[in-house]
């Protein structure tokens, strides 16, 4: 029997629907929010107040581009956990109404899952066992996957996450928001071995991006002093060199993390998978270990429902519902 979930994210800024049937995405339609451009970063109030503007258009559209009505839905699904919690009580307040009136079944997903199983929406798609590098704003995690619905984080970051030091980086280079692919785009100029930058001694498989950041910062705050005009002379290499090193630093981990466990199918997930340094240092990686590498499509690596519906399928084959007592939720452990 034919079964069709409507999935929704909303942990950040970004409000996004999407329809899945069988296990094949529909529509992925994502609707961002400059709003916050102004003020350098998401303003979690605003954030939360342009979601209940956005979603009902949103799931319309949604809906519309795949072709199908409410009436058609067997269960709706939402991002619970983690994220911004105004945001997050938006998307489920709506999927618990919507799952209510239309006595359908509750799918509640968590948000580092879904990133990890965006792998799997399009062909070629890895095999398991395999590992996944989920960066994003937020996180940063190696993770081994051995089925949808059975995962272990091997490693993760002790304190920032590697999209965050791309966007204070470029914050600190008074770049606009978002940064993170401001700092892609000068670096694709740039020279990334013109200036040096520390990698940190973290044993084990875990990251930490605090002292990369504070090493840019004083780094600049001398380069200024010597030079008012420092950072825009030197641009294009500030931006190649600090990619470069937040990107060995994830490879290195990744590439540990593979021969510790052995395993050649290799992904990267999350926001910061959009990064061309990243994609092309992978791929090149990758041929150098005979790893077979997978990196999502571009609207699958950042926050979208697309992934959020293609996990919510795996959840709802193993009969894996919420009830409507569900609760968003900041920050929750998984795997």
């Amino acid at each position: 029997m034919s079964t069709t979930i409507l999935a929704i994210e909303s942990s950040c800024d970004e409000t996004s629907a999407a329809v899945c049937k069988d296990g094949q995405i529909l529509t992925n339609y994502i609707a961002g929010q400059a709003v916050h451009e102004q003020f350098g970063g998401v303003v979690p109030e605003l954030a939360s107040r342009a979601h209940m503007q956005h979603i009902v258009p949103v799931v319309d559209v949604a809906l519309k581009q795949a072709g199908v009505t409410v009436t058609d839905l067997d269960a709706i699904a939402f991002t619970q956990a983690p994220g911004l919690i105004g945001s997050l009580l938006v998307g489920s307040c709506f999927a618990k109404s919507l799952a209510l009136a239309l006595d359908k079944p509750l799918i509640a997903v968590h948000h580092m899952q879904a990133h990890v199983l965006a792998n799997l929406i399009a062909e070629p798609a890895p095999s398991y066992p395999f590992l996944c590098l989920t960066v994003s704003g937020g996180h940063t995690q190696i993770v081994l996957c051995r089925s949808p619905l059975d995962m272990e984080v091997l490693g993760e970051t002790l304190d920032d996450a590697a999209g965050e030091a791309f966007d204070k980086s470029a914050k600190l280079l008074d770049l606009p928001y978002p940064g993170g692919p401001l700092i892609d785009k000068h670096a694709r100029s740039g020279n990334p071995e013109r200036f040096a930058f520390p990698e940190p001694q973290i044993p084990g498989l875990n990251f930490s991006f605090s002292g990369l950041k504070t090493s840019i910062l004083y780094f600049l705050q001398d380069g200024k002093r010597a030079d008012p005009d420092f950072v825009r002379k030197n641009l294009d290499d500030i931006c190649a060199s600090i990619q470069h090193r937040i990107v060995t630093i994830l490879l290195h981990k990744l590439g540990r993390a593979a021969k510790e466990t052995g395993i050649r199918e290799v992904c990267i997930a999350g926001g910061v998978s959009a990064n061309s340094g990243l994609r092309t240092a992978l791929k090149e990686m990758g041929e150098r270990r005979g790893w077979n590498t997978y990196i999502p499509a571009f609207q699958y690596c950042t926050d979208n429902a697309g992934m959020i519906a293609q996990t919510a399928w795996y959840l709802y084959q193993a009969g894996q519902f919420a009830d409507l007592s569900v609760s968003p939720s900041a920050r929750a452990e998984w795997a």
